[in-house]
């Protein structure tokens, strides 16, 4: 079944959206980029798109930092991800790229005086980690906190380098560390860790990425697990220590990390509250808890 993209206000086939080699965009890193999940519940043969208006805030907020100034709302991107995701047809999880960029085909460093474009496609994909447990390796590259965390696509080399350095070393994913040691995130996740039967993840103001996954974890902890969530610092020795450790991402959805740096997590087992919050998260993005369907955007017309 073919995949399709929105580009230059076009509905096209995805093989067809070409862009020019000179694209500013491409040589400076100047997008702002977003990832969207659409879950399918094949009991109700519906796929739905996941806290899809809360995405296109985050990206309409990394817009303004790179003033990249679209001629769209927030509910005109969502209505357009609906049209896009209903006109590829499938029925599977697929994944959502929209991108907002300096679409002018000229050289030099800068922001201004360039035109602005969106697009935006749509792909099946599956789970992001290949794996029911991920064992994870802190990373030699510390991840960057000078340049505001909004999901700008040029931010990411380091993440890049980071993955790679972990999956050479045979891990699957790698943990990085802020410029003055405390944990960060993954190479495109956020983490948490189980201590004293709290949830605990790092600050934003460490300079993390706030994810939309992460926010969803935190209301369902406390909502349906009576569980509180503290931000704060976290050491590199807490890794090794904590009770349970998890991941979670739009990519990622909630992935239990086993082994850090070969050493086992507890027991080297999935934790039990992972494991909870793992099927709370799987019965809200796929639109089967009704108590959360605000979160879920249908994409196909009963």
């Amino acid at each position: 079944m073919p995949s399709y993209a929105y580009y230059k206000k076009k509905f096209i086939p995805l093989e067809e959206a070409k862009m020019g080699v000179m694209t500013n965009f491409a040589h400076y890193g100047t997008g702002v980029f977003e990832g969207i999940r659409g879950n399918w519940n094949k009991e109700e043969k519906q796929l739905y798109l996941y806290r899809l208006k809360e995405h296109y805030e985050r990206l309409m907020n990394g817009c303004r930092v790179l003033k990249i100034d679209l001629p769209y709302t927030v509910d005109d991107l969502c209505d357009l991800t609906v049209k896009l995701t209903a006109k590829c047809k499938f029925e599977e999880d697929v994944y959502v790229r929209p991108v907002a960029y300096k679409s002018s085909e000229a050289m030099g460093v800068r922001l201004h005086n360039l035109e602005n474009d969106f697009f935006a496609f749509v792909f099946p994909w599956g789970r992001y980690l290949d794996t029911d447990s991920a064992h994870c390796c802190v990373s030699s590259w510390r991840f960057p906190t000078e340049v505001p965390r909004a999901k700008l696509t040029g931010l990411y080399i380091t993440n890049a380098l980071a993955k790679t350095e972990a999956v050479e070393n045979g891990f699957d994913e790698a943990i990085m560390l802020t410029p003055s040691g405390y944990v960060a995130e993954g190479s495109g996740e956020n983490i948490f860790l189980v201590v004293d039967g709290k949830l605990v993840t790092p600050p934003a103001s460490d300079g993390i990425l706030v994810g939309i996954t992460r926010d969803t974890v935190m209301k369902l902890a406390k909502n349906e697990l009576g569980i509180e969530t503290v931000e704060r610092h976290i050491n590199r020795i807490e890794l090794y220590n904590a009770a349970e450790i998890f991941i979670t991402g739009t990519a990622a959805h909630i992935t239990p990390i086993t082994e850090i740096d070969r050493r086992k997590i507890a027991d080297g087992e999935i934790g039990k509250i992972t494991k909870k919050l793992q099927k709370l998260y799987a019965d809200v993005i796929q639109g089967k808890n009704k108590k959360y369907a605000k979160w879920c955007t249908p994409v196909y017309k009963k």
